[in-house]
């Protein structure tokens, strides 16, 4: 599976900006999630890569291949691109049957491909099968029902399922009568019969100086043999065949779209899209229109997919807990311009700035505005919630007059028209009882503390007091606010917490991995803890 570069993508409507100058590698074999709110420019990327919609300027390359340079030319179209995309609304023809619907992309297709010697690839085949007598007749013995007798089309299907059969195949098979009473009949006259029709194929194109590999590929100078050509349909029932049981609906094959659930309906739309072995697997939301216990389930069946396929996938959402469980890197963008782009647990714990930390995890994110300095021996004195005075101890050194000033620099963008949404600083919330009583001015820096790192203690030394505002037990865990004068802070503990509303209780910060932002950029200082 290959790697994609963009480099310098911009996606212009008029003066409007849904991607700007968007520079991104997907490695080969990697599952990256683009993420971020809605009309931030994620599906217009996902369109841009698949063909769908032309950039305004850059380039693309997959798999070595450049599909899209602005200033040479070069434009390829979508249906040459060897990428499969997979829809929001699955897109299924609603007239044909399961079958037809994963097939109907391969019967069009006419390119150079390698030449088979399919008479001979069958035989083989059956011969093959007919050697595993064992697994041979567990399959009949499976198909058999409760009065035992045979369901045809149960045998057929598990046929090809055990031996990766077409289903032309297995009905031959299934016409040898290899199985009488509830057992395999002597099958040595018909290994004899295929192993004889076995050499006189094999003879005839020896005759005809033709050579073939282990494969039952066509070769000269044991090179494949390519012709430009359409699948045959032994071939096409074949794919069909595979990536119906990778998707596990192979019992299917005969139903209508009407006649699927959702999830056996994205499960279909999903195999369409494997069929014809895209380089690249373009994912926009496939699981928007599911409730929320399946969605979970999907989630695990594309997990299970990408490591089975070996694919490369881009998939698009703006919902953050699929990003963050699918994903081996998130892409996440904002008003056109990639925010972060790093592994799930990186995003999470070590975001670039306050709309990273505020738009991954749930519950969010808590935001302490606070004031105070560097201190001289490389701590922060703060004073947070107005009056609340405590060291933040970072994890490493910093020149903090440096590191502003490099964080605070600007550098121009070189549009080629006026941009007419602005680069607008993010707008953090800090949680409040009353939004009426105004906030602190003249503030520096912005405390980050994710809700996990609140924990509770029965004494008060080194800790916070405050009172419990609300309390949501779920069983496995509880999501606590606490309020400190006007501000509210959101905690969340595995099992549960016997408290009540209104009750006052001790708390702290209990990690060091706290975050500090500079307020005027918005963007990470350091990690650290906090001693209160």
């Amino acid at each position: 599976m290959p790697e994609i570069v963009l480099t310098n993508i911009t996606k212009r409507y008029g003066d409007y900006y849904a991607v700007d100058n968007l520079n991104l590698t997907i490695e080969n074999k990697s599952f990256v999630t683009l993420l971020g709110p809605s009309g931030c420019g994620k599906t217009t990327t996902l369109r841009m890569i698949a063909g769908l919609e032309t950039p305004t300027t850059g380039r693309i390359e997959i798999d070595g291949l450049t599909v899209f340079d602005s200033e040479k030319g070069i434009n390829i179209p979508a249906n040459k691109r060897k990428v499969g995309f997979l829809f929001q609304n699955y897109a299924l023809w609603p007239n044909m049957t399961v079958y037809n619907n994963i097939s109907f992309g391969l019967k069009n297709i006419k390119e150079e491909m390698k030449n088979y010697a399919f008479d001979l690839m069958k035989v083989s085949k059956i011969l093959d099968v007919l050697a595993n007598d064992k697994d041979l007749l567990t399959v009949y013995l499976d198909a058999l029902d409760k009065n035992k007798e045979v369901n045809e089309t149960i045998l057929i299907n598990k046929l090809i399922d055990k031996f990766d059969l077409t289903i032309y195949t297995a009905k031959e098979i299934l016409q040898l009568k290899p199985f009488a009473d509830d057992k395999l009949v002597d099958l040595t006259p018909l290994k004899e019969k295929y192993q004889e029709e076995k050499k006189v194929i094999l003879n005839k194109y020896q005759e005809a100086n033709k050579e073939i590999n282990e494969n039952f590929e066509f070769t000269e100078n044991n090179i494949p043999v390519k012709t430009v050509r359409r699948l045959t349909k032994e071939e096409i029932d074949l794919k069909v065949r595979r990536v119906s049981r990778i998707v596990k609906i192979g019992e299917y094959m005969d139903r209508y779209p009407s006649e699927l659930s959702g999830g056996q309906q994205q499960r279909v739309a999903i195999a369409r899209t494997l069929a014809p072995e895209p380089l690249v697997l373009l994912m926009d939301e496939p699981l928007s229109n599911l409730d929320a216990k399946l969605r979970l389930e999907m989630r695990s069946e594309l997990q299970r997919l990408h490591i089975d396929t070996h694919s490369t996938i881009v998939y698009v959402t703006h919902d953050q807990l699929e990003a963050m469980t699918l994903a081996n890197n998130i892409c996440l963008i904002d008003n056109g311009l990639l925010q972060q782009y790093e592994p799930p647990l990186t995003v999470y714990s070590k975001p670039n700035n306050l709309f990273v930390a505020d738009f991954i995890g749930n519950p969010s994110i808590n935001f302490i505005e606070a004031n105070g300095s560097l201190s001289k021996d490389g701590t922060f004195e703060l004073k947070i919630f107005g009056k609340e005075k405590i060291k933040f101890i970072p994890n490493e050194k910093l020149n903090l007059e440096e590191k502003l000033k490099e964080m605070r620099h600007k550098e121009e963008a070189n549009y080629m028209v006026e941009k007419i949404n602005k680069d607008y600083k993010f707008k953090y919330n800090i949680s409040r009882v009353d939004d009426e009583i105004e906030l602190e001015e003249n503030i520096e820096f912005v405390v980050a503390i994710r809700p996990e790192h609140i924990s509770f203690v029965k004494d008060d030394k080194e800790t916070i007091s405050g009172t419990v505002y609300s309390l949501m037990p779920a069983g496995m865990e509880t999501t606590i606010k606490l309020r400190y004068d006007n501000f509210l802070l959101t905690g969340v503990v595995f099992g549960v917490l016997p408290y009540k509303i209104d009750e006052k209780v001790n708390f702290k910060f209990n990690t060091n991995q706290l975050l500090i932002f500079d307020k005027e950029s918005g963007k990470l200082i350091t990690q650290g803890s906090i001693k209160i």
